[in-house]
């Protein structure tokens, strides 16, 4: 299962790093995605991670800002997100595709994931 957390309020242009922990399987073998969801808005991909950390994939809405990294060793994966606006606020879910044929184009859509994660609200907000 996987279990985002690092949510909470922060100003606009402040900053926060949410987490993403793996348990019960093997994550370096995985790709993992973010996903947010606005109140009235579709589910939206925000970042993809591949398994060993070498392939990124950032929205557009999110490039420049938001960073995603990998501890493999805790199976752990962060997103950095800097110069946050209140646009960004939304509840943030990660979720984990096994690597091979077709599982990069999955984590980016955020369809047919393996496993998801209960999410973390971030409130952007002054």
């Amino acid at each position: 299962q996987l279990q985002a957390s690092g949510g909470g309020l922060v100003l606009p242009g402040g900053s926060l790093r949410l987490s993403c922990a793996a348990s019960g399987f093997t994550s370096d073998r995985f790709a993992i995605g973010w996903f947010r969801q606005a109140p009235g808005n579709q589910r939206e991909g925000v970042s993809c991670i591949s398994s060993i950390g070498g392939i990124t994939y950032y929205a557009d809405s999110v490039k420049g800002r938001f960073t995603a990294s990998r501890d493999n060793a805790k199976d752990t994966v962060y997103l950095q997100m800097n110069s946050l606006k209140p646009e960004d606020t939304a509840v943030y879910y990660c979720g984990a595709v096994r690597m091979g044929r077709g599982s990069w184009d999955r984590c980016v859509a955020g369809s047919g994931m393996d496993y998801w994660g209960k999410g973390t609200l971030v409130t952007v907000s002054s």
